[in-house]
């Protein structure tokens, strides 16, 4: 009789430990990931009336694979997009929770008398709140489409993201064991490049991969080659001196921006749901009753710092963003607990031998006292803010109302900033773009040209190689953003302007020549001032090639397609709104979609015989049916079962169109989705304006530009319903909305008549 693996035997205990206690804790309704650390519990070795685990090595590697599916999984859910969109708010907020926690645990740890890295590491676990034990309490008390709520999911994004840096930051000083100013400084420089560079040509190349090989992308080659990437790039991380669990967030975060995005989600769940119970076991494991008892009195006062600490700084950052203070104190109780990232951080201090031994038991305890308390802590939030506001003296009060309404005003930026930030991120990423190839082309293309020519012309081809490969990006550098509106309207406004614009271009036609001399000088020997010359000929070469320009614009719009092709496509199929929507509401209009079921009394009437903008005053801007999407539809066009249309109109008008269409209640060929995108614009009629005393059906609007007019702007800033029958006036500023080919048509005839 053979005899079993101790992993295999291991492996069963651990997940009949697991499989018993998540019944039991779905029973009581709480966190599974309690039950998991229970059934670790239960089955190490501090437990001695049930059977132990033999190969604790072997749990404690497959408790990191747990990790980095968990991140690789956590990666899938952010998005870079989503961290530009959750606003000032939730970043002002998230920065001033996890730094003034992290001092709260430092301090906390030194008052015990604590090693400087338990502090530290005390600190990085209680800035990070609970994601999972936040969702889940949500959930189950329904309130995750109320305002504050909301709130609460956008800083759990940034510290997501921030707790990723905060890993990279305790990895570099448990490694250097110093604080020094420019270790750190080059840890961030180095955490930057790698970032900027894996998410630019992981964006350029994965999703244009994926599509291209789709048709043979069944659900189980989609998931080998997803998580074949995944570990790939923890292999790239750990190599270039990053955590694993760095590199398969990187990669999940590259992913989450395909169109395959969702379904590899749906794939990888399983898999990280076993990895990941194996690494709460794990965590579990590792709690030590003996060790919680002698240390109970820390434990004690790290969960009354986390409770205390987040409400406090909590609902101050939160109120410091410029919310009102009942959302605030809503945030700060449910940010109290610390759970999965604790865990994280922990486990690299425990791999790093840089904390100590009491430190993981401690943490696993005061996660498990806080989950526990993180639904009567959110419960909480109301009682509290009725007591405080009642013994919040008046004139503190009206402060914090002015302050948080005036937080709220929107501040337009100057072309000045919004040209000089443009800049910066060009210069920046693209910056990246060359070293990176130089470094490539350095260790590994020159020495295999060395390998089989002779010196002077291996380094002749190499240098030849190099430039060439970083000519775009140079191009790019120079020339991006000389032509644009901001720059235009400055160079326009004002001779002063001008000098400083120039200085932009000279600057980064500077940056440009130093790479490649950089690149020369390494390969040939000779004077600076031939090196130089021959630096801005090249340089020079490269600003006026007509390949160049071709090509850099080439990278750069596959390198956009790739990055909005998930939301574009979202968008054609319904699943997402059009991005006009956020235009129409600063003019008062709203987009709503309505669905037309099978038993609508619509079906089957096209819109001239419904008569919709005439009965309710709105306007079908699109129709979307099936895997097909019809924009500006004809009067002719008829409705289907089935059908979603999408509708424009006053709050007034929708309502009353809901109330009438209470009965009533998606993908094209790629190359299309860009070129049916909707788009709103705005155009003035003057005194040589082709469409003056026109109304709108005399004007061909719609019937020859495909366009809708959706509203008429008088002299007075009034916005008035189009009425097809009242002619155009001087002065009249006409808003349209249709395809971005007929508006830019519609558009470009209207310049046609002004010259």
């Amino acid at each position: 009789m053979s005899e079993l693996a101790p992993l295999i035997s291991d492996l069963a205990l651990i997940l009949i430990c697991a499989g018993v206690m998540t019944l039991v804790f779905k029973r009581l309704k709480q966190p599974l990931v309690l039950g998991y650390i229970v059934a670790g519990f239960l089955a190490s070795p501090h437990v001695p009336l049930t059977p132990s685990v033999i190969d604790v090595a072997n749990i404690h590697t497959w408790s990191e694979i747990g990790v980095i599916f968990l991140l690789f999984a956590l990666g899938l859910e952010f998005s870079f997009k989503k961290l530009v969109k959750v606003g000032g708010t939730a970043v002002i907020a998230a920065c001033t929770i996890i730094f003034c926690m992290i001092l709260v645990g430092i301090f906390v740890g030194w008052s015990f008398g604590w090693q400087r890295m338990d502090c530290l590491y005390l600190g990085g676990m209680l800035a990070m709140s609970s994601t999972t034990i936040i969702y889940k309490a949500f959930d189950d008390l329904g309130l995750r489409q109320q305002r504050f709520a909301g709130l609460v999911l956008s800083i759990l994004i940034l510290e997501d993201i921030l707790a990723i840096v905060l890993m990279v930051m305790l990895s570099t000083m448990a490694v250097s064991q110093n604080f020094e100013g420019s270790e750190m400084v080059y840890s961030i420089a180095k955490l930057l490049f790698f970032l900027i560079l894996w998410f630019v040509v992981g964006i350029y190349i994965i999703p244009t991969f994926l599509k291209r090989s789709r048709k043979w992308m069944a659900n189980e080659t989609l998931l080998i080659v997803s998580l074949a990437l995944c570990f790939g790039m923890v292999v790239v991380a750990a190599k270039v001196g990053f955590s694993a669990a760095f590199g398969a967030f990187i990669m999940g975060s590259i992913l989450a921006e395909t169109v395959e995005a969702e379904n590899i989600e749906k794939l990888v769940a399983p898999v990280k749901d076993l990895f990941g119970a194996i690494f709460f076991v794990s965590v579990g494991m590792m709690v030590d009753p003996a060790m919680i008892v002698e240390y109970i009195w820390p434990i004690v006062i790290i969960t009354l710092a986390i409770l205390l600490g987040q409400v406090i700084f909590g609902t101050g950052g939160v109120i410091l963003s410029g919310q009102p203070l009942k959302v605030a104190m809503q945030c700060g109780f449910s940010l109290t607990q610390i759970g999965e990232f604790a865990f994280i951080i922990a486990s690299l201090g425990v791999s790093l031998k840089v904390t100590s031994d009491f430190l993981y038991p401690i943490v696993v305890a005061v996660s498990v006292i806080t989950t526990f308390l993180t639904p009567y802590m959110i419960r909480l939030a109301i009682p509290a803010y009725h007591i405080v506001e009642k013994r919040l003296p008046g004139k503190w009060r009206k402060m914090l109302e002015r302050y948080s309404s005036g937080s709220q005003t929107v501040n337009h930026e100057n072309n000045w900033k919004k040209l000089l930030v443009a800049i910066a991120r060009i210069v920046a990423v693209y910056s990246v773009l060359c070293i990176a190839m130089i470094t490539l082309s350095f260790h590994f293309i020159i020495p295999l040209f060395r390998a089989s020519l002779p010196v002077f012309w291996a380094n002749l081809a190499g240098a030849v190689f190099t430039i060439v490969c970083i000519a775009p990006f140079l191009r790019a550098i120079i020339m991006k953003k000389n032509h644009s509106v901001e720059f235009q309207a400055l160079w326009q406004d004002n001779r002063f302007n001008r000098a400083p614009l120039i200085s932009t271009i000279l600057l980064r036609i500077m940056i440009a020549v130093m790479f490649v001399m950089f690149v020369i000088e390494k390969l040939f020997q000779a004077s600076t001032t031939l090196l130089i010359g021959i630096a801005v000929v090249l340089v020079g070469m490269m600003m006026f090639s007509r390949w160049l320009k071709k090509q850099s614009i080439f990278m750069e719009r596959t390198f956009i397609q790739n990055l909005r092709f998930r939301d574009v496509h979202a968008e054609f199929t319904g699943q997402k709104r059009p991005e006009y929507e956020g235009h129409l509401l600063s003019r008062d209009l709203h987009l709503s979609d309505f669905e037309i079921p099978a038993d609508s009394l619509w079906a089957g009437h096209t819109l001239r015989e419904l008569n919709l903008g005439h009965k309710y005053g709105v306007h079908v801007a699109s129709i979307i049916r099936g895997m097909h999407r019809i924009n500006i539809p004809g009067a002719n066009v008829r409705l289907f079962p089935g059908d979603t249309i999408q509708v424009i109109g006053t709050d007034e008008q929708l309502g009353e169109f809901a109330r009438q269409a209470e009965r009533v209640s998606a993908a094209a060929e790629e190359e299309d989705l860009e070129r049916r995108e909707m788009s709103l614009k705005q155009f003035i009629i003057d005194r040589n304006s082709f469409f003056l005393g026109k109304n709108i059906r005399e004007s061909g609007i719609r019937d020859e530009y495909k366009c809708l007019v959706v509203g008429v702007e008088k002299e007075d800033s009034t916005l008035m319903t189009p009425d097809i029958n009242v002619p155009f006036t001087e002065g009249d500023v006409v808003w349209v909305v249709g395809e971005r080919d007929d508006v830019y048509r519609l558009l470009g005839k209207k310049e046609k008549e002004e010259e």
